[in-house]
């Protein structure tokens, strides 16, 4: 029996990552922020905000407030510690940032460290509702068992789905990269302007060919009949994720894409995939919207029979010179 074991790409990735994100968000920045502010001005906002007998939980075990409570001061200094607090309280950014919390305004002190003119009085409301749900927090872990190190695992556990989450939108974004990268090759000859996410070719008759970054689906070949009039061509639908046993949604995911390619006047709908195992059939059944389904690391071979087809379409349907 063989045994593989998968590399570990993406705990590599994490570790790299997370070294990073400790100097903007976690304890090493609160600290780093704590150090350039005077004192006395967070005990006096940490006393207005904190119950009592919260901060005396923390001073038992030799920790400050601010570890756990965030104060205007502190806030105000270093708008990205908003991140830091949200994923100590365990909240993800998706039920965090939501109109229903009324949260959703305050997203780009995380993102980009930056405090709105808008949201500026804002922000004593903001550590006044944080410090109370703070109380619960420190309540709930209990006296014998807080500590530092026990606080940032708490914000590790919340960053973990979410660094996953990121991983699987890099994932999706290298495959469309494959695909694009892969179409370019074969229409090399024929390229009159090129960018990151936008390909122009002049076909045979003369007319310009656009091949481009979409949000949905992922890449769309047209041709232009005439100023801004265009011809839908292709529509290829991108879906990178690895894990065989979610295929059947990402081509459920496919098809609704495609439904909606068609009803836009598309001609040709393609779903390439990153799972070499799919069973064709049941691909088939699953999004008959699906021209043709193509695999990834045939197109990175760029040879064999698949790729001969996903090549002679896209020179035959696009009408260009291949290399």
């Amino acid at each position: 029996m063989t045994i593989t074991v998968p590399q570990p790409d993406a705990q590599i990735n994490f570790a790299a990552m997370l070294a990073a994100i400790r100097r903007l968000y976690l304890q090493d920045a609160l600290a780093e922020t704590v150090k350039s502010l005077a004192v006395p001005d967070i005990d006096r906002e940490l006393a207005s905000h904190v119950p009592s007998h919260s901060l005396t939980t923390l001073a038992t075990h030799g920790l400050r407030g601010e570890l756990v409570f965030p104060v205007p001061v502190i806030l105000t200094a270093n708008p990205r510690l908003l991140g830091y607090y949200r994923l100590l309280y365990g909240y993800s950014q998706k039920e965090f940032y939501t109109a229903a919390t009324g949260l959703g305004r305050f997203k780009a002190m995380e993102e980009r460290g930056v405090i709105r003119k808008d949201i500026a009085s804002d922000i004593e409301a903001l550590a006044k509702a944080f410090c109370e749900a703070g109380a619960l927090l420190v309540a709930g872990i209990g006296t014998g068992k807080v500590s530092a190190s026990l606080l940032d695992d708490l914000t590790l556990l919340t960053l973990g789905p979410q660094l996953r989450g990121g991983a699987n939108v890099r994932k999706g974004a290298a495959g469309i990269r494959t695909v694009f990268n892969a179409i370019h090759e074969i229409v090399a000859k024929s390229v009159t302007s090129l960018s990151d996410t936008r390909i122009e070719i002049k076909n045979a008759t003369g007319r310009a060919v656009l091949i481009e970054f979409a949000p949905d689906p992922d890449i769309i070949i047209r041709e232009e009949m005439r100023p801004g009039v265009y011809r839908e061509i292709i529509a290829i639908e991108v879906k990178a994720g690895s894990d065989f046993s979610n295929i059947h949604n990402r081509i459920g995911e496919a098809e609704k894409s495609h439904q909606k390619a068609k009803a836009n006047g598309y001609a040709e709908c393609w779903t390439v995939v990153n799972v070499d195992k799919i069973d064709m059939a049941m691909a088939k059944r699953e999004s008959p919207s699906t021209n043709r389904f193509y695999r990834i690391s045939d197109l990175v071979a760029a040879s064999g029979d698949e790729y001969q087809d996903f090549k002679d379409r896209v020179v035959s349907l696009t009408g260009v010179v291949s290399r």
